[in-house]
């Protein structure tokens, strides 16, 4: 296979599939005091595994014919979760794997030495085997290491697609950050864009919207975000006639959702009221024809929220107005993410976009906020700005976001937690959004450029608290205590 389509093939692996004897270990056998069969495993592989997770972010897994106990504690050890052992049809088990990882069979690669490899083979995107492998199966793959089984085979194979991983990753390797309407840059090196979501807080009523817009000016949020839709689209036809308990006493669904929506006079004097005050505003559109309304005014963004990612139509409406997109991923595997990302790019390769991590109950649980996929998403976005979308009671988590790397961060924004509305319970109130604006600021300004200096402020303490140690001194005494 020529170098070109190797590289392009090992760009796309998210998942290293290997076989144990004849390519981890070079198939020979020992016995310990007790009679136990024991492995000899090669320290370059296992450093691999870790190289892949960190560079690559490439989980690898082993599928094995044997089912040795050497065999499981070198994969505790490596903390490889995805271990088969005494597996006669290593084919058969493909599609368990590839459901859950989310993955294609283009994004697995194998590395196998014997005939009961070549099935496997056969169905993945990528496959190797060591310079020992048997002569068909040498016919038969992408490449043929030039280290043997048991000395390095697999280290060689792993290196190949974290170099070709991270030149695949160059063209958006520099992030170019995304530019709003207004000059404002969403970007790792930029304050954190901190968005006060309004969503339908408002319950219907303008003047506690611009009640709530001012208390997020006064928070010094970057932003305010509303949603929108048509309620004849968005709410099943079935609900439409089912009566509900509202504040405006008992009402049909649609009426409520009908009651719940700003129209052009609503939506008009908002967005002269943010101009007025100086933040920038946006909303969720949840149809096409949101889309269609809302395109009347100069919004900087579009919000698609979690339950629309899958919408493709929506987010090609979207795709057309040129703004930028914010794709929020609660209730999404990792493919569906995947697969909006390249509608995105098929459309246009630089358009701007960004992703918000998320979960999407209300109020979260602590266990369920998943706050490591930020870093996760980074990684496997590289360009891509990355924030947060929290649902969860409390503010230490989303400034914890922060310190991950988040970019821009989300919170539903409420006069009072206590008031009608399915959203308000999960909701920051005012006194609330100024400590999180005022840590979120502080975080950053903590963090610093993590190049180690000695600071002037430090000097004054240096020159009382230092001992000068002589060379070859090991032990210095002050004070009488040996320092």
């Amino acid at each position: 296979m020529n170098k070109n389509l190797l590289r392009e093939k090992a760009s796309r692996i998210q998942l290293l599939l290997t076989d144990c004897d004849g390519v981890l270990t070079n198939a020979s056998v020992y016995y310990g005091e007790m009679g136990e069969t024991l492995k000899k495993f090669n320290l370059r592989d296992g450093m691999a595994v870790e190289r892949l997770r960190r560079f690559a972010g490439t989980d690898t897994g082993i599928i094995s014919g044997e089912n040795s106990a050497s065999l499981h504690q070198r994969a505790e050890k490596l903390r490889i979760n995805e271990l088969h052992g005494g597996i006669k049809d290593k084919a058969a088990l493909l599609s368990s794997i590839l459901e859950r990882y989310h993955i294609l069979p283009e994004n697995v690669a194998y590395i196998g030495d014997d005939h009961n490899d070549l099935g496997i083979m056969q169905l993945v995107g990528l496959s190797a085997c060591p310079a020992d492998a048997l002569p068909a199966v040498k016919q038969q793959v992408d490449l043929i290491c030039r280290a043997k089984g048991g000395e390095g085979c697999f280290r060689e194979f792993a290196e190949i697609i974290i170099e070709a991983r991270a030149h695949n990753s160059q063209a958006f390797s520099v992030s170019r950050g995304v530019t709003l309407s207004n000059g404002r840059i969403i970007d790792k090196d930029q304050p954190c864009y901190i968005i006060a979501e309004i969503g339908i807080n408002h319950n219907g009523s303008l003047d506690i919207a611009k009640q709530l817009i001012d208390e997020a000016v006064a928070a010094k949020a970057c932003a305010v975000k509303f949603q929108k839709r048509t309620p004849e689209i968005c709410v099943p036809k079935d609900q439409w006639e089912v009566m509900r308990d509202t504040p405006w006493g008992r009402m049909t669904y649609i009426d409520y959702k009908r009651k719940t929506e700003f129209g052009f006079d609503e939506y008009s004097v908002i967005d002269q009221y943010c101009k007025e005050k100086g933040i920038d505003w946006f909303v969720s559109p949840w149809d096409t024809a949101s889309v269609d309304f809302m395109e009347q005014f100069d919004t900087v963004i579009y919000k698609l929220a979690s339950a629309s990612l899958t919408d493709f139509e929506l987010i090609k409406r979207i795709l057309f107005t040129g703004k930028p997109l914010m794709l929020s991923t609660g209730m999404s595997t990792m493919q569906e993410i995947e697969d909006a990302v390249a509608l995105i790019r098929s459309y246009d390769e630089e358009y701007p976009f960004f992703i918000a991590h998320s979960t999407s109950a209300y109020p979260c649980k602590l266990e369920e906020l998943n706050l490591r996929m930020i870093p996760v998403l980074s990684r496997k976005f590289p360009g891509v700005p990355i924030g947060y979308s929290g649902h969860e009671t409390g503010l230490s988590t989303t400034v914890t976001a922060v310190s991950l790397g988040a970019t821009f961060v989300e919170r539903h924004f409420t006069l009072d937690r206590a008031m009608w509305g399915s959203d308000h319970a999960a909701s920051v109130e005012p006194q609330g959004f100024q400590r999180l604006v005022r840590d979120i600021r502080d975080v950053e300004l903590a963090m610093g450029d993590g190049i180690k200096k000695v600071y002037e402020s430090e000097l004054g303490p240096m020159k009382r608290l230092r001992v000068n140690i002589n060379p070859g001194q090991t032990e210095s005494k002050k004070d009488g205590v040996i320092a």
